[in-house]
């Protein structure tokens, strides 16, 4: 049975940086030829990254893309690596394809090629189009209709781009009609909570109707709101895992497998799905045998809450690394919320790198000044206190203003200072909220919502403080300090902007207002089924109206990591002007 060195690179790559990301794979290359590898395979559209949006519709960025991606093989040649077949992600563009209304304009593509011997031998683009949830992909490419399989040692290969296995049909039952002995999945799969069971049991699935070794590359790092956790899997044609990489780290999976000899008549033709078989042959005859050294690993997996927390630290260290960021600015409460997000910020960023400021008016308590304190100390971040109340008396002697006004004055005169702050030190400034306030719309404009990013703006309040505790827990069994003072995580939540007032003055609680949320805004039901469900009709209606006219204040929300299935953004789009309202007769 022939053998076969296989190198998965699990890295990340930033979009529109052709330069850098073709330098990591350079760099991944010969590691993985370092290594003994016999075949190298990258992400999706690892060249260009990913997701490039509308960069995909610009003719310029796509012909940039496909220079670079010659200039990439030269390249390979060059430093010595012409023999090692490499698999790319990149971004293309049909010739095949003729304009149209309602097709992408240029016909783009979401794309992979093989590189040998200095040249592309071998490119296909994504046959499977998302186009759900973050997914535009029908607006951006137009599908490949091959079906790529390369002959490498004697095996052959079939190529695969991410949404090619969510779906069914298409190239895996193609990859079995053209007897292929292993198919390599290059993906771009965003990070959602509990994806790594979705994902290990598609992978399994789709092993079992190809019938051969599957490989399912993954990439990892942050783009915008999305974070990409990596959990590279390898499973032999019974579906059992040969491998897996760790979450969020970036690394190479190198690993030896037994392959079947590809056919001496092999199918070719058209097969399933319409897709014509498209064939190359690198190398004819197998490779001497050889004692397999390297067997990938199986890296464990990450519990529920550290998972999710990874995900935050990931994604603001991406957001401002990416950007030119070098340091936050954070406005400290004392309260749960901005405890998370600077513990978040510090373990992204360093503690060096997080300034924490406290604004006190005269209605914030002893124990939130005192606990706002404290979590400097506990996390060694910067930090300084500025009173808000003289600026709040100059506006109130000239305003007058009264109840909900006076209340988000304050909130305002934070926001205000914080962008003051920024603008003359440099810091970008972070937004506490979490999901809960933002449905509901228990946030101010210009006040507590103002910042470049938002660290929970995808995590429930109950989450929050599930997350704050698995913090604490995982600093304790460190020996280390934990992060967050327990009486910010002890405490009712509460803005504190008129005496004695606490968040369920205003909202249900968190424990029955999340779960309600759930199934409004991730869920999609409707009052009936909420209702149904065991929830309070009352209640029922009045947090789906909040939510509902809250629209506006979502839109004006900075971005922030997403990792839910469906987050307040790309997710989830809502026309604003919206007169359509959940009744008990829907």
């Amino acid at each position: 049975m022939p053998q076969l060195r296989l190198a998965l690179n699990q890295i990340d790559s930033t979009v529109g940086d052709l330069t850098a990301n073709a330098e990591a794979i350079v760099h991944w290359t010969r590691h993985a030829a370092d290594q003994g590898a016999h075949l190298v395979a990258f992400p999706e559209m690892v060249l260009t990254g990913y997701p490039v949006e509308d960069l995909a519709l610009r003719s310029s960025f796509v012909q940039a893309s496909r220079d670079a991606l010659r200039a990439l093989a030269a390249r390979l040649e060059a430093e010595g690596f012409g023999e090692l077949p490499v698999i790319v992600g990149y971004l293309d563009r049909s010739e095949k394809a003729q304009p149209r209304y309602g097709q992408p304009a240029g016909a783009p593509q979401n794309a992979a090629a093989v590189l040998h011997r200095g040249s592309v031998v071998l490119n296909f683009a994504k046959h499977h189009l998302p186009n759900y949830g973050v997914f535009d992909e029908f607006r951006y490419f137009v599908p490949g209709h091959t079906m790529p399989v390369v002959r490498v040692h004697g095996v052959d290969v079939a190529l695969a781009i991410c949404e090619d296995l969510w779906q069914d049909g298409g190239r895996v039952p193609a990859a079995k009609s053209a007897g292929a002995g292993l198919l390599i999945s290059i993906n771009a799969s965003p990070y959602e909570k509990a994806k790594d069971d979705t994902r290990l049991d598609l992978v399994r699935r789709r092993a079992r109707e190809a019938g051969c070794t599957t490989a399912y590359l993954a990439s990892i790092g942050g783009q915008d709101e999305l974070v990409f956790d990596g959990d590279s899997i390898v499973v032999d044609k019974g579906g059992e895992v040969v491998a897996r990489a760790p979450q969020f780290s970036e690394g190479c999976v190198v690993l030896d497998l037994d392959l079947p000899a590809a056919a001496a008549e092999p199918a070719t033709g058209v097969v399933d799905d319409g897709l014509l078989i498209e064939r190359v042959v690198l190398s004819e005859e197998p490779l001497p045998s050889y004692e397999p050294e390297v067997a990938g690993g199986y890296a464990d997996r990450l519990e529920d809450d550290e998972e999710v927390y990874s995900a935050l630290v990931v994604g603001l260290r991406a957001y401002a690394a990416k950007n030119g960021f070098r340091s936050v600015l954070i406005g400290l409460s004392g309260g749960i919320d901005s405890a998370l997000c600077a513990a978040i910020a510090c373990d992204a960023l360093g503690a060096a790198n997080v300034y924490g400021v406290s604004m006190p008016s005269k209605y914030s308590s002893d124990h939130s000044r005192d606990d706002a304190a404290d979590l400097a100390r506990r996390t060694g971040l910067n930090f300084r206190t500025f009173s808000i109340e003289p600026m709040f008396d100059a506006y109130m002697s000239s305003l007058e203003l009264t109840g909900l006004a006076e209340e988000n004055l304050q909130a305002r005169l934070r926001g205000t200072m914080l962008m003051a702050l920024s603008n003359q030190e440099g810091q970008i400034v972070l937004a506490p909220g979490n999901k809960s306030e933002l449905a509901v719309g228990y946030s101010t404009l210009y006040g507590d919502a103002v910042g470049a990013y938002g660290p929970i703006k995808d995590v429930y309040k109950t989450s929050v403080f599930r997350l704050a505790r698995w913090r604490n827990r995982a600093a304790e069994e460190r020996g280390q300090t934990p992060p967050i003072p327990e009486n910010s995580i002890a405490k009712p939540p509460s803005a504190e902007l008129r005496p004695g007032q606490v968040d369920t003055d205003s909202l249900p609680d968190y424990d029955v207002l999340d779960q309600i949320l759930e199934l409004y805004v991730d869920r999609d039901q409707g009052k009936d089924a909420i209702v149904k469900a065991g929830f309070d009709d009352e209640m029922v209606t009045k947090t789906l109206r909040m939510v509902d006219v809250a629209e506006y204040k979502r839109r004006q929300y900075p971005p922030g990591t997403k990792i839910s299935a469906k987050g307040f953004g790309k997710d989830r789009r809502l026309p604003i002007t919206n007169r359509w309202r959940e009744t008990a007769t829907e």
